[in-house]
Order: structure tokens, then sequence, then C-alpha cells
């Protein structure tokens, strides 16, 4: 069977993300799965905060997103395909590329979020690293369209 690997972070572009996997499992009669990484927290200063603190805070975040991830997956499923979620810790792009060889992806189908280039040189891109290191096709669902506002019509005095 075929597998669509889909990293969501949970943006506003993860619905958009969903249906376009699961448009294309059912297309090649393959099963999704979900993936979504939970990245450790960053340390800033000295002041930061304790180990302690570190190990709540990371097990929080991964209770957050499991819960998450659970509600992506039963809306999803809705889609009718096979579907499976896993939830991993660490920095989003090796663990996209571990887990879709681990999965045998045929297919990554991720979003882009339409950051600026300044932003992707000080932050860096996910969908960048999986492009230049992906083994198999990637598809990127581009972020919506922002409207323009229509011309206010001025009426004649």
């Amino acid at each position: 069977m075929k597998t669509v690997l889909v990293p969501i972070d949970f943006s506003p572009i993860t619905r958009r993300v969903c249906t376009e996997a699961i448009t294309l499992a059912k297309a090649i009669k393959g099963r999704v799965v979900l993936l979504h990484s939970t990245p450790p927290p960053v340390m800033v200063s000295d002041m930061g905060p304790s180990l302690e603190n570190i190990v709540e805070l990371t097990d929080l975040a991964q209770k957050t997103a499991g819960k998450q991830l659970a509600r992506v997956q039963k809306k999803a499923a809705q889609g009718r395909v096979t579907i499976k979620s896993v939830l991993l810790n660490g920095a989003p792009g090796p663990l996209i590329l571990e887990q879709a060889t681990k999965v045998r992806a045929d297919y990554i189908v991720l979003g882009s979020h339409g950051h600026t280039a300044f932003y992707d040189l000080l932050v860096g891109s996910t969908t960048q690293q999986i492009l230049k290191h992906s083994r198999c096709p990637v598809l990127v669902v581009p972020p919506p369209q922002k409207q323009k506002a229509a011309p206010a019509n001025k009426k004649s005095a």
C-alpha cells in the first residue's frame, strides 16, 4: 500500500494540507500517516526555566499535541482512507525525513506558511529542508492567498 506522510503543525493551513493528502491517498489507493513533532523548548538565557520545568513543559506540550492530533485524525478519517498518526518530540525537519524513511513514504504532503525570505534566513524553513533532502516526491500546499479589499465606491456629492 502506498503511503502519504503528512507533517502537520496545527496552524491554519493544516486543514488544507490534510484535504490535499487525503485526495492524493484516494487517487493512489494509499494510506495517510499524520506526523506532528513537538519542538524542544528553546533556551534564550541562563536565567531560563529549570530542568524540572523544561520536563513539565515538554510533557504538557506532548499531551496537548496528542489531543490535537487525535482530533485531526478523527476528522481526516471521514475522508474514508486509512489514517495513522505519529507524535514525536524534536526538530521537525530531521524527524520528518526520518519518518519518511521509516514508513516508506511514497509522498510527503506539507504546508508552506508563506514566510518572508528574511524570516526563513533567520529561523529556517522546514519546507525547504524537506524539499532539499527528501527521497520521495513532495507536495507543498501554499497558504491561502489574501484577498485584496474591494475599492470603496465613492459617491458624487
